[in-house]
């Protein structure tokens, strides 16, 4: 028997009376995030189940990850805090109480961070021959050729600037490792402070020898007396500031959107407020107190850790050819339904989508072969009349760019939605739009007050028996290079049903339709949280008559407290709930009488768990549906996105095979406690290491895509 459609109206399903939910069942959401993040640490801890550079790398996604947080959350906490806003979170901490918890945390955290690469990574990479030193430590040799590329290429960009009375104090750029440097003048003895920002044009880690390392700061630091001639340098420190980074607009029509997002990204270079201050730990008081003091930075925002700063640098070293201390090489394969029989090349795509619906699953499927190809043969068709694709993010040298521009150049009608609201990507879907439109392909920008953030293409193509529309629906973004670093699904498919609800919700997105009713969709802002609640209410129902009743979730985030306390209510009712969250939970499992019935689970590893599935028992026929929508406020009340069901057997199986492997007790993973804290269950009792789901499916892959014809 089919799946239920994910539109079917719920008859009479009211919401289901219970006992009033207590007013403390919601964990606070930034510091969920931070416990994330702290799992993310614990990868980087994990010398059984991670190979040496791997976790030098998670130290880097750490650094990368705390940067985004502080420039995003915190800096939006901290302009609550300025305006006053003195409304409890739904945890019921005031901003002023989460704010200090954020730097109490974050304190512990990148001290633990310091600690794992000191006492750990770096001993380490030592004993394979990776050494990153420190001036002293460098060869004679080594001291030379620095002298050499300081004189050459590094010199000639240095740019030291003074503190004096015709001097003020210069503005230091968000994320930048700066020099702190007081000079003294042997005339007059009087000292001074100048500030020298290092350099990004070259590698953070300067290559010596092969496996030997030193930071580019520590180079300039060396060489500071040719910066200052004719003073005497005093002392020297590292510092980095970061900074409110979020980009806020008021939105009119589409071009002066574009435009005022455009002066936007330039503002933000300047003049953004000042969230939190690194310095190495043996910074002279004086100095850091005229920091403080210039930045206008309370001290409990400024953070003393050892040298180097910044240790996103690291990523570098995943370019390192050591195979031995990376994860196996990993190629993905074709899927089956996508590949000719006899020769495995890929096959039609149109031909193969008329015989069936393809589920696919990123980055074991190739992208390649499915979702690009599927784009690009559209593009080279002759019987394709039109494209229509939504961009979220796409890399920069992106073939589906390429292909759309191909198609409108030979005469096809291709509508991109470009969303230049995407965080941090804006510059770049900005000028995305710009040639899209220069090569005639019809832009928009999706409706005023919503990002679009579905993963939508469909391709229009003119057959024997009259137009047929092929369509995907995603996700993750339409990314190559993510797309094998990210963990996503899709669907390929023909059906009329589906195809006709994805042309309508074009127009709406394009033109000035009001839709908001669809056959095999959910589409916030509209229908996603109600439909989702109705759901949750039926399987109440069911349990309450004895039918088969449980709810599987997986996504990135839970915070959205309407579906949240209806996951409480089915816990109540004695439904099984299994959360299988990436990053941020606000849902506390497990408090009696509360959410007993709800288990949560988190897994990372090489891959970024990035799919969102929802899977409800429905008396035995289970309703399963994917999409772009995590369980936050802002996906549900302030961006388009879509949910589409699947009906497919094999394919509900299949992610139901997936909630099993994740819930399994021999499966790594960490679990959710009640008070907040996140437990690894990585190794059994003999210290040996449990299955890691993303190696499973790796090795398993031939047999998790045998999907019943």
């Amino acid at each position: 028997m089919e799946a239920v459609e994910m539109s079917t109206v719920m008859e009479d399903l009211l919401p289901v009376p219970a006992p009033e939910l207590p007013p403390d069942r919601f964990l606070d959401r930034e510091l969920s995030w931070l416990a994330f993040n702290n799992r993310v640490l614990d990868l980087a801890k994990d010398a059984k189940r991670v190979p040496l550079l791997e976790r030098a790398k998670f130290l880097a996604i750490f650094s990368s990850n705390l940067d985004e947080f502080y420039m995003v959350r915190v800096a939006g906490l901290k302009r609550r805090i300025a305006a006053g806003v003195a409304v409890p979170t739904v945890s019921g901490m005031m901003p002023r109480e989460v704010h200090s918890a954020i730097l109490t945390r974050t304190r512990d955290l990148v001290t633990e961070q310091a600690r794992v690469f000191q006492e750990d990574i770096r001993p380490a990479l030592a004993r394979e021959g990776i050494e990153i030193l420190r001036w002293d430590e460098l060869t004679a040799t080594e001291k030379d050729r620095m002298d050499e590329l300081f004189a050459e290429r590094i010199f000639p960009v240095l740019t030291p600037l003074a503190v004096d009375p015709s001097h003020p104090f210069p503005y230091i750029s968000g994320l930048s490792i700066n020099l702190a440097v007081l000079v003294r003048n042997p005339e007059t003895g009087i000292r001074q402070f100048a500030r020298v920002k290092v350099p990004t044009m070259l590698s953070r880690f300067i290559p010596l020898a092969e496996g030997r390392y030193v930071a580019l700061e520590d180079v300039i630091a060396h060489h500071l007396d040719q910066l200052f001639s004719g003073m005497h340098v005093v002392g020297h420190h590292t510092f980095r500031v970061t900074r409110n980074e979020d980009v806020e607009v008021e939105e009119d029509d589409a071009e002066n959107l574009l435009l005022a997002l455009e002066k936007e990204i330039l503002r933000r270079k300047v003049g953004r407020p000042p969230v939190r201050l690194e310095v190495e730990d043996d910074m002279d008081p004086k100095m850091l107190e005229l920091l403080i003091s210039e930045l206008d930075i309370s001290s409990r925002e400024v953070f003393h850790l050892p040298g180097p700063l910044d240790l996103r640098g690291l990523f570098s070293f995943a370019d390192i050819d050591r195979a031995e201390l990376k994860y196996p090489a990993f190629l993905p394969t074709t899927h089956p339904h996508l590949a000719e029989v006899e020769t495995a090349k890929p096959a039609d795509m149109f031909a193969a989508l008329k015989q069936r619906d393809v589920l696919l699953h990123h980055p074991y499927d190739s992208f390649a072969t499915s979702v690009q190809r599927f784009i690009e043969q559209a593009a080279d068709d002759p019987h394709v009349l039109a494209i229509k694709q939504t961009l979220y993010r796409t890399s920069g040298d992106s073939p589906i760019i390429d292909a759309l521009i191909e198609a409108s150049e030979a005469g096809k009608q291709v509508l991109a939605l470009v969303e230049i609201k995407a965080r941090f990507d804006e510059q770049a879907n900005i000028a995305w739009a710009r040639r899209l439109e220069q090569h005639g392909c019809h832009v928009v920008y999706g409706l005023l007050g919503l990002k679009t953030h579905c993963k939508l293409s469909m391709v229009v193509r003119e057959e024997a028996d009259g137009l047929r529309r092929y369509a995907h629906i995603g996700t993750g973004n339409y990314n190559p290079k993510t797309a094998r670093l990210y963990e996503d699904t899709g669907l390929l498919t023909a059906n009329p049903i589906v195809t006709d609800d994805i042309g309508r919700l074009f127009n709406h997105l394009s033109g000035m339709t009001q839709e908001t009713q669809y056959k095999r969709l959910l589409v916030a802002p509209h229908g996603i949280r109600t439909g989702l609640i109705d759901r949750i209410n039926h399987e109440i129902a069911n349990h309450q008559d004895g039918k088969p009743a449980g709810i599987k979730i997986k996504v990135n985030s839970i915070v959205d407290e309407a579906t949240s306390d209806a996951l409480y209510r089915a816990s109540r009712a004695g439904v099984p709930v299994d959360l299988w969250v990436r990053g941020i939970c606000t849902i506390r499992p497990g408090v009696p009488g509360l959410s007993e019935n709800i288990r949560v689970r988190s897994i990372l590893g090489r891959f970024l768990e990035h799919s969102r599935f929802f899977w409800f028992a429905n008396d035995g026929s289970p309703s399963v549906g994917i999409g772009s929508a995590d369980l936050m406020h802002r996906n549900l009340d302030r961006r388009v996105e879509v949910l589409v069901s699947i009906t497919n057997p094999a394919h509900v199986a299949e992610i139901g095979d997936l909630f099993d492997i994740a819930f399994d007790e021999g499966t790594a993973s960490w679990q959710l406690q009640p008070d907040g804290t996140w437990i690894p269950h990585t190794a059994d009792r003999a210290g040996e290491p449990l299955l890691d789901m993303q190696e499973y499916l790796i090795n398993a892959s031939s047999r998790r895509r045998t999907i019943a014809k």
